[in-house]
């Protein structure tokens, strides 16, 4: 192997390793599963819209933790009170790109973070009750 080619390769193991490391995905999950560990309280909803967005509609079940707080900066003891430790937390946003950031963002508090690919009016569609204005 040439210096060049090994130094791309290295190159380029580097860059899928820090991938590897940093990148949250969307859950797996379907929203069968996520509805029943939530009527089962295994699991909490937590949108991370922001509170504009939350006022103009939001799901019942959710709580609100808007991406800004957390890119801000927040205490292990404010997460815990909206996400307590032995539950699951789904993250949802409106189209499934902050609910991602957010969960890299929260990764360094040891929780379950799985966050959701479909946003909000998904979410509403497929039967997440929306709370009550």
């Amino acid at each position: 192997m040439s210096v060049s080619t090994r130094s791309i390769t290295l190159g380029l193991l580097a860059l899928g390793l820090c991938a590897t490391l940093t990148a949250a995905d969307h859950t797996k999950d379907s929203l069968t599963t996520v509805q029943e560990n939530l009527k089962a309280q295994k699991a909490v909803l937590i949108d991370v819209r922001e509170l504009d967005e939350w006022k103009e509609g939001h799901l019942s079940q959710a709580a609100l933790l808007p991406l800004s707080k957390i890119e801000a900066g927040m205490t292990a003891e404010e997460l815990e009170k909206l996400a307590p430790k032995d539950k699951i937390v789904y993250l949802h946003c409106a189209a499934g790109g902050r609910c991602v950031q957010a969960a890299e963002l929260l990764q360094k508090f040891g929780r379950e973070l799985r966050p959701l690919s479909p946003g909000y009016e998904d979410l509403v569609e497929a039967g997440f009750p929306k709370a009550k204005k």
